[in-house]
């Protein structure tokens, strides 16, 4: 006779606020990773089999809105209240480049090859940061008709996808993106 499998859930202690945002890497050669979000201000690093503890990441100053991880999961990024996107090394938890913003920032995704960082946030802007030259102007893609809620690369990162939080819907494709960052 087949044993039913049943799921248990992972119930990870440690935020001291209401977790926000969930984030799962793809598999690695280390296994695979879940990072979150909360309004403690302190992103945190678990295994994504497990739950387990690896780290947390501090340094912003507000709430903690968005998280992700690069595809290989050795970098994370973090947007927040307090007017920053923030990317990590996740292997040691430095901050590798502190990103400033005129509102908050909630929404971030990496690129899929990890070479750029989309932000957006009450702004109803999309920033995209070259990481591999932090300090070049930066591409702000045109304005939202609500404040960005989430974002995303799609298609080899040729397309960008968002949705807002004043308005219905998903906004795809940008324009005035064109695709063009390779």
């Amino acid at each position: 006779m087949d044993k039913k499998k049943i799921a248990v859930p992972l119930v990870c202690h440690g935020h001291s606020r209401p977790v926000v945002d969930l984030f799962y890497s793809p598999v690695t050669l280390d296994g695979f990773f879940l990072i979150s979000a909360s309004k403690d201000s302190s992103p945190m690093l678990r295994n994504g089999e497990t739950g387990d503890w690896i780290g947390t990441f501090e340094g912003h100053k507000g709430a903690v809105w968005s998280v992700c991880l690069d595809t290989n999961a050795l970098r994370a990024a973090s947007g927040s209240a307090d007017f920053t996107a923030k990317v990590w090394n996740a292997l040691t938890g430095d901050i590798l480049h502190s990103f400033e913003h005129k509102h908050i920032v909630r929404a971030c995704a990496f690129s899929e090859d990890t070479r750029l960082l989309l932000t957006g946030g009450i702004e109803k802007v999309l920033r995209i940061y070259d990481l591999n030259r932090p300090e070049a102007p930066l591409r702000e893609v045109d304005k939202s008709p609500g404040s960005v809620r989430t974002v995303s690369w799609m298609h080899s990162d040729q397309t960008l996808l968002s949705s807002c939080t004043d308005m219905g819907g998903v906004r795809y494709p940008y324009p005035s993106f064109g695709g063009s960052f390779m």
